[in-house]
């Protein structure tokens, strides 16, 4: 990892034509302004963590438990939807 001192203003040229920009300091934090070709997909890095936490959860093995408390037996298919007939006009 490069660590970089940088003062409000100050910028950072990156290859791929990336710019990030030092746009204030205060005890707060800092806010950086990041300048790059649209092509370029720019994440928060709590956003990419949480859905990739999302994504690991949604694909772990289910506990077939909840559905037999329903009635359902596990592996089965779910009933198919059910035609509402239309009003008559």
């Amino acid at each position: 990892m490069l660590i970089l001192g940088r003062r409000e203003g100050d910028s950072i040229i990156m290859d791929g034509g990336i710019r990030i920009v030092v746009v204030s300091c205060d005890r707060g934090g800092v806010r950086i302004g990041i300048d790059a070709p649209s092509h370029v997909k720019i994440l928060r890095g709590e956003i990419v963590e949480q859905v990739k936490s999302e994504n690991e959860r949604a694909a772990a093995p289910v506990a077939t438990e909840w559905l037999a408390a329903l009635g359902t037996p596990a592996g089965s298919a779910p009933l198919a939807p059910t035609a509402v007939p239309e009003p008559n006009a």
